[in-house]
Formats: C-alpha cells, structure tokens, sequence
C-alpha cells in the first residue's frame, strides 16, 4: 500500500494502490451438472459466502455532482515498436486501458473524496524483452476544460508469467479541497493515461492499434 501526496496552489492529490490480477473459477462443468440437479454445488455455496474481490464503490448523496472521470484519448493505449515501425513483427509490450468506475462523495465544505478502479490489458508482442514489465500511468485533476491542477504518476509492475496477455485493476483514491462549500465537483476534471511518448500520443491519435497478442504465432493444431 502505497500514499502519494502531490499539491499544486490549493489543490493536493493524495493515492493510494493496489494491483490485482482478474482470475477465473474452475470447475464450470460440474457447478452446471449440479443446477440442472436442482441444487448447489459445495464450491459455488462457498464462493456466494464469499466477500466480492473487488468492493462495490461508495454511493452516498452528495452536496453536488461528482467530478467527470475520463481515459485521455491519445494516452490510452501503450504500444512498443521497435525501431518505430508499424508492423506486427516489431511489437514489444503492449497494453490498454480498458475502463474506469468511479464514485465520489464530499458534504458541506469537505474535500471531494474520488474513489476509482481502472482496468489494464496488457501485452506482449514478438519483441518483449521478458515476462516482467512496469508500466507507468498518471491521474491528473483539471479544471473543467482548462489548465491541469496536479499531476502524479504511477508505477504499475505487471508480471505475465509465460502468458501473452495480463489484465490488472488498480484500486484508487483522490482528494481534491474545495475552496469553498459552494465549489462543486462539476468544476473538476480527473484524466487517467499511460505514460507514452510523443511517437505513441501520435500512433493513438490517428486511431491506429495493435491486438495484445500482435505478433504472436498462431496456436498449431495437433496432429491428427
């Protein structure tokens, strides 16, 4: 657990993360056999006793609207190529940002609380240097349509383990004071990217892409 404090004239962002890889349950076959029984199986009675992997976010009325929390366009996908060529053979680590929920709550003339979970694909093309790769990412707070008020950057450690594609969530939370109680959340902006190069700002502009498993050799049937 992390906490990250960045203050910027009057405003400051404080977060904290946590990663976690998205899993799937096993044994779909026989959790089927037992409701076409009629009854429920002894694994899928002990998951529904279960706490949620991931906590529904925190939905209170607030004294306005919440900020617009948003993936920046030209950051929002993270693509290596090698020797800056666009072409499936020279694809290194890859990866998106899939999608952001957030939530917010703030009373009288608190501070608006943010709390977000952002998810990541990630990949790794033909020209990926290992199974290991910290990605890096930022959240920043602006006025509505108008200058950036705080900016902090993320390391985001992603480990495939022999896999051609990861997906992770990140878990955050922001802070942003108001100035005074009549300040709504509506005049905020939160804006989350990758951290990318001017040559990938660029390749995401255009609307160019790669699939996470650009590059990658097709799977061989076995032999009859």
């Amino acid at each position: 657990m992390r906490l990250a404090t960045v203050a910027l004239a009057a405003l400051a962002v404080f977060a904290s993360t946590g990663a976690h890889a998205q899993m799937q349950g096993q044994g779909q076959g026989q959790r089927e056999r037992d409701r076409s029984a009629g009854g429920q199986s002894e694994e899928e009675s002990r998951e529904s006793r279960r706490p949620p992997r991931i906590a529904p976010l925190r939905s209170v009325p607030n004294a306005g609207p919440c900020p617009f929390v948003k993936i920046l366009y030209d950051a929002a996908r993270f693509v290596e190529l090698e020797g800056g060529r666009a072409a499936a053979a020279n694809v290194g680590y890859t990866g998106e940002i899939e999608g952001v929920s957030a939530g917010c709550a703030y009373q009288s003339d608190e501070p608006i609380s943010v709390q977000m979970d952002i998810l990541f694909n990630l990949g790794r093309g033909p020209q990926a240097g290992g199974d290991q790769r910290t990605y890096r990412y930022w959240i920043a707070v602006t006025e509505r349509n108008e200058a950036v008020l705080a900016k902090e950057y993320f390391d985001l450690p992603v480990n495939f383990e022999g896999a051609a594609t990861a997906s992770v969530t990140e878990e955050q939370s922001i802070i942003i004071p108001r100035a005074t109680a009549e300040t709504s959340g509506g005049n905020f902006e939160v804006l989350i990217g990758f951290d990318v190069t001017p040559e990938m700002a660029e390749f995401n502009r255009t609307g160019s892409r790669f699939r996470m498993t650009a590059g990658q050799a097709a799977a061989t049937p076995p032999a009859e």
